[in-house]
């Protein structure tokens, strides 16, 4: 599980030049002026893989542009993909599309929490995770994942105390953004124990799955024994292809509890997913692993470039992270008040300044590396001249 062997052995994946990117107009780039390299926001700048560009292309030339039609084809390319990469037995008849992951999140929120029910959450995490339970009304309780010598862990034992005041859900993160972090299977099998025991409805983001870096091993929610009578998993390709803009994410029952809260969503739910967002994501899933091995070599060589310029700056240090292309850097030892203003005024970097992951996040940055070799060490020689 995790990646294919070969995937070390690609080449990178093609990223245009910066003047190319330039005329992008996603948030990424469109947000900053041009003398500012954004390594902000988690899009990709790889060029998009070609099954998927075909499907896309495919369908304008027959001006197929109408409203989306959640198929069979989504359910059952998800559940082939999960299958071959991860062991993950997907029933096709328990996947649900949803416009993208937060949405998903949101509505199965409504069902669990609305009205003022306790969510927990282990910052430092994605920060929509906040917005979320305010959108709904829940109660926020942060349990923050922990730091050892092997990097952030789950706290369990503080889980348990939390889970014993019998909150309506706990909205797990795994891999963990910001940190990069794969929950092992000890881990989950004992989160999975602590939520029967106390009744917790897991609900577990697994956006990141696909971007299990050489290294690491993903282990989907719903594969530790007893988990399917307690967990909802929400996964989509949008962030291993790319693809959020176009809207498609999908949330993955395994028992009749849990299929019982996806079937309360308002009705057409499924009708607000993007037609381009299915059919990418089942050119993605059917057709996209050789391009996905490639991007994983091409991150796993981001990865290595990151460390030797950690290693060569006093002062900033970080765990490598063993998924997603987003590295939590520690600049604690900088002695800045603000280590992303510093960046985005004196370096003309812009990266994601670490507390808006929770308080756990003071004096980090997160920085974005799914882009060329050439763009990040040009974003390193900025960020050493202003330090």
């Amino acid at each position: 599980m995790g990646t294919h062997p070969e995937s070390s052995r690609l080449t990178d994946l093609t990223v245009d030049p910066l003047p190319v990117l330039r005329m992008r107009r996603s948030t990424k780039w469109s947000i900053f002026p041009d003398d500012v390299l954004p390594l902000p926001i988690a899009e990709t700048d790889f060029a998009l893989a070609d099954p998927i560009a075909a499907a896309l292309s495919e369908a304008i030339e027959r001006s197929d542009t109408g409203y989306a039609s959640p198929v069979p084809d989504l359910a059952e390319s998800l559940s082939e993909f999960a299958a071959a990469r991860w062991n993950w037995q997907i029933d096709p008849g328990q996947v649900t599309s949803v416009l993208d992951v937060g949405v998903g999140v949101v509505e199965l929120l409504r069902v669990l929490a609305s009205g003022g029910g306790t969510v927990v959450i282990s910052p430092p995490v994605y920060p929509p995770f906040y917005h979320w339970i305010d959108e709904v009304g829940g109660q926020l309780r942060e349990v923050p994942l922990v730091q050892t010598g092997q990097g952030w862990r789950l706290d369990l034992l503080a889980l348990e105390r939390a889970f014993a005041d019998r909150p309506a859900a706990y909205v797990l993160c795994n891999p963990h953004n910001p940190v990069g972090r794969v929950h092992d299977r000890e881990e989950l099998a004992a989160l999975v124990h602590l939520a029967t025991r106390y009744g917790v409805t897991l609900v577990s983001d697994e956006i990141h799955a696909p971007l299990i870096l050489t290294g690491g091993e993903f282990t989907p929610i719903l594969t530790i024994p007893g988990a399917a009578d307690v967990a909802v998993s929400l996964v989509s390709a949008s962030k291993a292809w790319n693809l959020a803009g176009l809207k498609c994410a999908t949330v993955v029952t395994g028992s009749r509890p849990m299929a019982d809260l996806v079937e309360r969503f308002p009705a057409d739910t499924r009708w607000r997913i993007g037609h381009f967002g299915v059919l990418a994501s089942v050119a993605a899933y059917r057709d996209g692993d050789v391009w996905l091995d490639q991007l994983i070599g091409t991150l796993d060589r981001r990865r290595e470039q990151i460390d030797g310029f950690v290693r060569a700056t006093p002062g900033i240090s970080w765990h490598l992270p063993e998924a997603t292309y987003l590295a939590w850097l520690d600049c604690s030892r900088l002695d800045l008040d603000d280590p992303q203003a510093h960046f985005l005024e004196h370096g003309k970097v812009a990266v994601e300044s670490g507390l808006r992951f929770g308080g756990p996040g003071q004096h980090h940055v997160r920085l974005n590396f799914g882009t060329s070799e050439e763009i990040l060490d040009e974003a390193f020689r900025r960020l050493r001249s202003c330090l």
